[in-house]
């Protein structure tokens, strides 16, 4: 099902769910896609359930689910993250909190209401119920003081890769075939570690200056440069807390992410996920991978123009 298809499809589905239509500022979000850089996780079910030898309109409830635990991942995250563009500027902490609430309740509701038979249905339900408390723990981490990498992977472990793993999970039951669950959660685990890291870098080098230099050790660029031995570190510790009020500061800080190597140890992470994630995928022998290929290639694109820009085109050409 096409992006904006499936999008209308959703929409009808949570709209018609009480008391959506008396409330206006959910029933607006809903009405409003959950923005996404690349392709959107809410079609990661339809594409595993094709994949495995199903039909994509049969993970529709899953796509739902997802979708409704994206929008209360995002809420949450700009909370937790005093993003100026959170949706909480316009309606109050209390009542983006709310609406968070809401759309995680829905997306056990969307399950609930399906027609799916009673195994499918616990299943899905379970799937969905393991990726709200991951994540949740994961949002706690990330209001934590990080120490090290070993920290940063426990936390990325419980952030991005539980909701890509469990969308194609719920995806190969939907599809019929639970046998792929666990390849095709791993598959998930992996691409979200990709993102994460992509995400990272691209956000430690954004310009003006990202909210994740104001909690610097949950970045893995920036957690690196804080880190690691090199001669620039006592330089980077010094701008990091100008960066918000210097665009020059912000400007040497990005300098020197690329000549100390977190960009490099960034991109190295990158590349590997990707090989590990190509490999896993080929090695599972689905009956029509392609859409989970695109899926791959879609979040790899971002990552593969970003690379290049900070560490060449060699660099890029490993993806």
């Amino acid at each position: 099902m096409h992006d904006a298809n499936l999008h209308q499809a959703i929409q009808k589905q949570l709209r018609g769910m009480s008391p959506v239509d008396d409330w206006p500022e959910l029933a607006e979000l809903i009405d409003r896609a959950v923005t996404a850089r690349s392709r959107p996780c809410w079609e990661y079910p339809g594409a595993a359930c094709t994949a495995v030898g199903g039909q994509a309109q049969a993970a529709l409830p899953g796509a739902a689910a997802i979708f409704c635990l994206l929008a209360s991942i995002y809420l949450v995250d700009d909370l937790l993250d005093e993003d100026p563009k959170g949706l909480y500027h316009q309606v109050g902490h209390g009542k983006a909190a709310n609406i968070a609430l809401a759309f995680q309740a829905m997306a056990g509701l969307v399950i609930e209401e399906a027609d799916l038979s009673e195994l499918a249905r616990a299943d899905v339900q379970g799937c969905v119920a393991k990726i709200a408390m991951d994540t949740a723990y994961g949002q706690d981490l990330d209001t934590r003081e990080i120490c090290g990498e070993a920290d940063y992977w426990r936390a990325v472990a419980t952030k991005t890769p539980p909701l890509f793993g469990g969308a194609l999970e719920i995806g190969a039951i939907l599809g019929g075939a639970p046998e792929y669950r666990r390849v095709l959660l791993e598959l998930g685990v992996m691409i979200g570690k990709l993102v994460q890291v992509s995400d990272d870098l691209k956000d430690a080098l954004e310009t003006p200056a990202h909210p994740d230099w104001k909690s610097r050790n949950n970045n893995l660029a920036l957690l690196f440069a804080l880190t690691a031995e090199h001669p620039y570190r006592g330089r980077f510790e010094a701008l990091v807390p100008q960066v918000f009020d210097s665009s020059e500061a912000l400007h040497e800080a990005q300098e020197l992410l690329v000549h100390c190597g977190a960009a490099s140890y960034c991109t190295y992470q990158i590349v590997e996920t990707f090989k590990a994630a190509k490999a896993h995928l080929q090695e599972a022998k689905l009956p029509s991978p392609e859409p989970l290929v695109e899926i791959l290639e879609a979040h790899i694109r971002p990552a593969r123009t970003l690379i290049e820009s900070v560490a060449g085109p060699e660099a890029s050409a490993l993806l």
